[in-house]
């Protein structure tokens, strides 16, 4: 049964989000108040030319979401997640985020400026603590109840049942002004458009897509969506590389 929240916003967060961004020009946008540009380096975020991997490293494996997205819930909980607890060790898991980047520098979300509040929380996961048990646990278990995000109660139940500073989260996502988050999650959001990934949720293996999770359904996908196949799927590549 899901837990129950406490109908009201993670204060402190968008305290400094809504408040301090003056420049919510649109219900569906958030935009920084100070300015900054997209330039993309070799490793940053997970980002990066797995192609020229070395002999024996970790699978790319990546998910692209929204985090109001009940499509999410079901491939994080049903494939990805129980597939990372069996082959974590032979996977560079990157989880990025579906959204539209706008001509203010900022990004709109389909399900509004909560659930951008909801992508930059979980990015500022991955990048304050890259071991995946932990932000993806923590998104994971946000992801539950993703009809209450980004709801204090919420954020702070998760952050302390998967051992993750509340306030460093906050600090993430509020850093200069909300800029830093709005760029984590543009660059996350750009990311996914030149991946050529447009639905939530979508799971890439290797740089290809492995499956899709849409309108409650498992669309064909070049791969099973069992857990047992991605597993091997993911095996094989590891011992071809070896």
């Amino acid at each position: 049964m899901p837990r129950t929240r406490a109908a009201r916003p993670l204060a402190a967060l968008l305290a400094i989000l809504v408040v301090g961004w003056c420049s919510l020009r649109y219900w569906d946008s958030l935009t920084p108040q100070v300015p900054f540009h997209y330039s993309p380096t070799p490793d940053e975020h997970g980002v990066g030319d797995h192609s020229q991997r070395p002999a024996g490293s970790k699978i790319p494996l990546e998910a692209h979401i929204m985090s109001k997205c009940p499509d999410a819930q079901d491939c994080l909980r049903d494939l990805v997640l129980p597939a990372m607890q069996r082959v974590h060790d032979k996977v560079d898991f990157t989880l990025s985020f579906i959204g539209t980047p706008t001509n203010n520098d900022g990004v709109a979300c389909m399900h509004g400026p909560q659930e951008c509040m909801g992508n930059i929380l979980e990015l500022c996961a991955f990048e304050l603590y890259p071991d995946p048990k932990i932000s993806l646990g923590f998104t994971m278990c946000i992801t539950r109840d993703y009809e209450h995000i980004p709801e204090r109660t919420l954020i702070q139940d998760c952050a302390l049942e998967h051992a993750i500073d509340f306030q460093a989260l906050n600090d993430c996502a509020s850093r200069d002004d909300g800029a830093h988050g709005v760029d984590l999650l543009r660059k996350s959001v750009i990311r996914t458009k030149e991946a050529g990934v447009t639905k939530s949720c979508t799971v890439r293996l290797n740089e290809e897509i492995y499956c899709v999770r849409d309108n409650g359904e498992w669309e064909p996908c070049p791969g099973s969506p069992s857990v047992d196949s991605l597993v091997a799927s993911i095996e094989d590549l590891y011992q071809s590389s070896a």
